[in-house]
């Protein structure tokens, strides 16, 4: 498949997930909802404008559709990993794990920048869910200290 067919169905595909999502989201009653509606619709918005790139600026080339398929494979071991560790170490440690973690597994060499960027993130996520939507994360096991 070309560069352009595959930016355009990876696109088309981001629309439908982001509009289900949406879908979903509108039928919470109350306040609940609205975190997952907006993010249901910025990932149709994204995935709608990456399809109108690709058939605007795509290449018409053939690529392969995994550059680094022992990358992928690992990225989606460390997902499966973090699922399964969120509810037994709860959110905020599995997520500190798997951003520390994570770009150690797919060859960043700077620890650093990863500790650094590690905690930026989890302190953004923190911030935005704690801070501004009131809508605390699952703490597992912590929640007991």
């Amino acid at each position: 498949m070309t560069a352009r067919g595959q930016d355009a169905t990876l696109g088309l595909l981001f629309v439908a997930l982001g509009l289900a999502a949406a879908w979903q989201a509108a039928g919470y009653r109350g306040a609940s909802g609205t975190y997952p509606l907006v993010l249901g619709q910025s990932l149709a918005a994204l995935g709608l404008l990456l399809a109108l790139k690709s058939f605007w600026r795509g290449a018409k080339v053939p690529r392969p559709l995994v550059d680094h398929p022992g990358r992928v494979a690992v990225t989606v071991a460390i997902g499966a990993g973090y699922l399964a560790l969120v509810p037994v170490l709860g959110f905020y440690a599995a997520s500190a794990l798997v951003a520390v973690l994570l770009p150690v597994a797919l060859g960043f060499r700077r620890p650093v920048y990863t500790l650094l960027a590690a905690a930026g993130f989890m302190a953004a996520v923190w911030l935005v869910f704690t801070g501004l939507l009131a809508k605390p994360l699952p703490t597992g096991f912590w929640s007991g200290w």
